[in-house]
């Protein structure tokens, strides 16, 4: 197949959504498809979402961004964070356009969410079909009206860090993890990782208020972009007022073998989100045997179990947090029982193979101007 992919910014990204991307089309690619990346101008990277979002309102008017998008592909591929400037030119296209969505604007709690849902709902009136990260990510696609046999669940591997030595200690193996879980469980303060842009969805001012209310030592590294600079200085303010400047280290980016040994040595990963489309960081924390805080709003009950690899709290609950982590640093038999289940429940997650091909079926089906029927049921291992 030509297969065409249209995204904001460029696959180099290091965020979840376009690590997805970057490997869908390195997959694509490898199956022996053609894959031409287009690359839109990306709005958000400067001046905050409130100002970006009507930026890209007004690119979908233009016939300049139009005719970039006017190449010869069997079959187009777009990121659903895309949509704004792609939401009206899409029905002037040739060919047939299936969106790949991470995490739709319109679930989060935000003051234009009406506005995001009614151009969303338009967005996807356009599309002959839709991939979805996870379960609840196709339930918020459906309830936007789309057709729930056009859409496929095909959920992002969590490999990142298979073969990262992660410092001392070896390659990220089942082997390597077990002998060190063992050995971390009893292992005190309680040390947990918060991964991910600092943004206020992410819920790390819900974590840093969570460990002033526990009753018990714990220790946080932050890890992560700084995407909202006055939310970080909140958050740090937060740091200052509840004297946890000994307890909380803001690491910043780190690279992939950085990060990895952080995680070989802490004993949770924590991002209390206030929503998350998938939230693959559980599921990478889960490589190393870490039973994952997680937000009960979005996608991450997909992968994190409450009380087996995880905990699941509802948004913005900081006593919730606090139990979870007062839980975990209190016994360590049942911080070692979570993290062997953690570590068994991202063994049996699909692989990118998998997931790829669970795509490229869809694909093909759009390509070929069939109704993809068959598309709506996921493989037995993304309920797993």
């Amino acid at each position: 197949m030509k297969v065409g992919f249209a995204l904001y910014g460029s696959l180099d990204e290091r965020s979840g959504g376009f690590r997805y991307d970057r490997k869908l089309v390195e997959g694509l690619r490898r199956a022996g498809d053609t894959v031409e990346v287009i690359e839109l101008p990306w709005r958000g990277a400067a001046g905050g979402a409130w100002r970006a979002y009507p930026r890209g309102l007004c690119d979908t008017l233009s016939p300049r961004f139009r005719d970039r998008l006017r190449v010869d592909v069997d079959v187009m591929l777009q990121d659903e964070l895309a949509h704004p400037s792609l939401w009206h030119c899409n029905r002037d296209l040739s060919y047939p356009i299936v969106s790949v969505v991470h995490h739709l604007r319109a679930s989060e709690p935000r003051r234009l969410s009406p506005l995001y849902r009614a151009v969303e709902r338009r967005y996807f009136a356009s599309l002959d079909g839709v991939v979805c990260n996870s379960t609840v990510t196709r339930e918020a696609v459906t309830g936007l009206g789309v057709d729930p046999d056009a859409t496929v669940v095909a959920p992002p591997a969590g490999d990142r860090f298979a073969g990262h030595a992660g410092g001392s200690g070896g390659a990220v193996t089942a082997e390597s993890v077990a002998d060190r879980i063992a050995d971390r469980a009893a292992e005190r303060p309680l040390r947990v990782a918060f991964v991910g842009n600092i943004a206020p969805r992410k819920g790390l001012d819900t974590l840093i208020e969570g460990i002033a209310a526990a009753d018990a030592a714990v220790e946080v590294v932050v890890v992560g972009r700084t995407v909202d600079e006055a939310h970080v200085h909140d958050v740090r303010r937060t740091v200052d007022r509840l004297e946890l400047t000994e307890r909380v280290r803001f690491a910043g980016r780190l690279s992939d073998d950085e990060l990895a040994a952080t995680l070989r040595e802490s004993h949770a990963i924590a991002v209390p989100s206030r929503y998350e489309g998938f939230g693959i960081v559980y599921l990478e924390g889960m490589a190393f045997g870490l039973p994952a805080i997680a937000s009960r709003a979005g996608g991450a009950s997909d992968v994190v179990t409450d009380g087996e690899t995880g905990v699941l709290v509802d948004p913005d609950d900081p006593s919730a947090v606090a139990a979870a982590l007062e839980s975990l640093a209190t016994d360590p038999d049942r911080l070692a029982a979570m993290s062997r289940a953690a570590r068994r429940r991202y063994e049996r997650h699909p692989d990118w193979p998998a997931t790829t091909a669970r795509v490229r079926r869809l694909l093909a089906t759009v390509a070929d101007g069939e109704a993809p029927a068959s598309a709506t049921q996921p493989d037995p291992e993304v309920m797993a």
